[in-house]
This record gives C-alpha cells, structure tokens and sequence, in this order.
C-alpha cells in the first residue's frame, strides 16, 4: 500500500512537471562570434579557415560543397552564454571536421540556420537557448583556397 502511494505521488509530480510550461523555454539570440572563438581556447583548430558571410578571403581554388550542423548541448545549470557558446564551438569543429574530411582547408560563407530562418552575419551567431538544452546550426561551403 505504502509502495502504491509513493508510486501514485511519483506520477502526479511528473505529470504536473510534463505540463509547465517554464520548461518550454525557447530564448533565441544573436551572440558575438568572436567572443565564443575565444571562450575555450585551443579548442577550435587553426589548420582549417572560417570565414562567415561577408568576410573576405582568398580565392577559391575548388569547392566541395554546403554542409550544415545541428549540434545541441546540455544547458542545465549554465548561463544562455555559456551554453550558446559551448554549442556554437561544437559547431564550428564539426564544420572543419568535414572540411578535413573532404580535403578542404577552409569553410567559407558561414551562416547561422536556427530552425531554417538563415542569418548571415560577419560578427554574430544565432542561437536558442531553453531550461535544458541550447542549439546551433550553421552551414557553410567547404572548399580549397589558393594560396596568399
């Protein structure tokens, strides 16, 4: 009887947890790019070129073509801040990963892609940031540059 009670209770908190809508949270933002770059340093590699939308650079030699991420992270107990820029260096490593990947020493025309409204920015990314989890997408063209 008393395990059906603690049971009983343990579902009622649940369900009354299931239904707030506290926990729906969505907050989304434009944060510093170069800010979250230098947030963890050595994280980001330097071998592979990043260049967002606007920003100049070399000439293309050969392009491998547009990639896109969707990295989330776990924003529990963390400011928006911290989380957007944990989850936007996630994303970025993941760009240069491919670009290694497909031979590429850079990634250029990078824009945010936050549930498929594009931004393009030379400065900022996008980014939501809810109770339990925050989000970056991005997409940008993986290619060759020709030397300086």
């Amino acid at each position: 009887m008393k395990r059906q009670m603690m049971f009983a209770a343990l579902i009622a908190t649940f369900a009354t947890l299931g239904s707030a809508p506290a926990f729906a949270r969505d907050t989304v933002a434009n944060y510093p790019v170069d800010q979250a770059l230098q947030s963890e340093p050595g994280k980001v590699g330097s071998d592979i070129g990043l260049y967002f939308a606007g920003q100049r650079h070399p000439s293309v030699a050969k392009t491998m073509g547009n990639f896109a991420t969707n990295k989330k992270t776990n924003a529990f107990g963390k400011s928006d801040l911290e989380a957007c820029q944990h989850v936007f260096l996630s994303a970025v490593i993941e760009l240069q990963d491919r670009a290694r990947k497909e031979g590429g020493n850079a990634v250029i025309n990078i824009k945010s892609n936050y549930k498929n409204e594009v931004r393009e920015s030379a400065t900022e990314y996008t980014c939501g940031a809810g109770a339990v989890i925050a989000g970056v997408a991005l997409t940008g063209d993986v290619v060759t540059l020709r030397a300086k």
